[in-house]
Order: structure tokens, then C-alpha cells, then sequence
């Protein structure tokens, strides 16, 4: 059950991807944000960079769960960095800190991500992610990903 007003999305993938990939990350961050919920992320390029763009474009708060200890890794679209020093170990972090969790594309750092979710029972969405994963609610879109956060949402409040 939701005790707060500011809800949490973490968007997951790699910290590389193709133009089509972070596009459409951005896209998925732009929904976020103008939904009023707050960005949780990696903090960094890629994926994380994309949707976090996306999220401070449309006026929404980003945070930056950063895997060193420098704040000023983080990508220029993160409003918050939060650095760790704790390397892969801040995907815990990054899971924790979200009600629901959209994986976009990804590598191995995604699927531990998706495992650490799931091991949790967090609602994870899945937008062009690692396929036949059991649990995952996959989406072909950014609104699809959107409209299934919601879902997820309305059932936790």
C-alpha cells in the first residue's frame, strides 16, 4: 500500500544503446514526468540518459543512483545524483526505491535488475527487454509501458 503522495518509477536498461532505443526511453521518460512521478535511475548514459531526459524536459524530478562516488557522473538530465560507491550493487538500490520498474532493451545489468525486482515481487514492465521472462508485463510502446505502470500502480494504492 502506497502511505505517500510521490510515486517512483525506475527506468532500467544499458548504459549504451542505439538512437531508436534512447528515443524511445526519452519518450517513456517525457510520460513520467508529466504524470508528476518521479524518475529513478542509473543516472548515467544510455537508456538511463534518455529516459531522464525525457522526465526533465516535461518538468519531472530525476534521480541518479549512481554506481561511483562522484556526483558529477551522473548525466546532465539527473536532478538528484545520489552517488553509492557501490559499482553493480546500487541496482538493489535502484529497485527498491521504485514502485514499479520499466526495463527498456538492456544487457546483464537489466536482467539482474528485472531478477531483483521480481525476487521482491515489484511490478515489472518490460518495453523491448530480455524476452519470456515469467512475470514480466511486456509492452511494445512507451504509452503501452505508461498505461501498464498505471495498472500496476492503481493496484498497490
Amino acid at each position: 500500500m502506497l502511505m505517500y503522495k510521490k510515486i517512483h518509477i525506475g527506468v532500467i536498461g544499458a548504459g549504451d544503446c542505439p538512437v531508436e532505443t534512447y528515443n524511445m526511453a526519452s519518450e517513456l521518460g517525457y510520460l513520467i514526468g508529466k504524470n508528476g512521478w518521479i524518475l529513478i535511475c542509473g543516472g548515467l548514459g544510455g537508456v538511463m540518459e534518455g529516459a531522464a531526459k525525457g522526465c526533465y524536459k516535461a518538468g519531472g524530478m530525476t534521480v541518479g543512483i549512481l554506481p561511483g562516488e562522484e556526483k558529477l557522473a551522473a548525466n546532465p538530465f539527473i536532478t538528484l545524483p545520489i552517488p553509492t560507491g557501490l559499482g553493480e550493487g546500487r541496482n538493489l538500490l535502484v529497485v527498491r526505491a521504485s514502485d514499479v520498474v520499466v526495463a527498456i532493451a538492456g544487457g546483464y545489468g537489466t536482467l539482474s535488475e528485472i531478477a531483483l525486482a521480481l525476487k521482491i515481487d515489484k511490478p515489472v514492465v518490460g518495453l523491448k527487454t530480455w524476452p519470456g521472462i515469467e512475470g514480466v508485463d511486456y509492452v511494445e510502446t512507451p504509452q503501452q509501458a505508461l498505461d501498464r505502470v498505471a495498472r500496476h500502480l492503481s493496484r498497490l494504492e
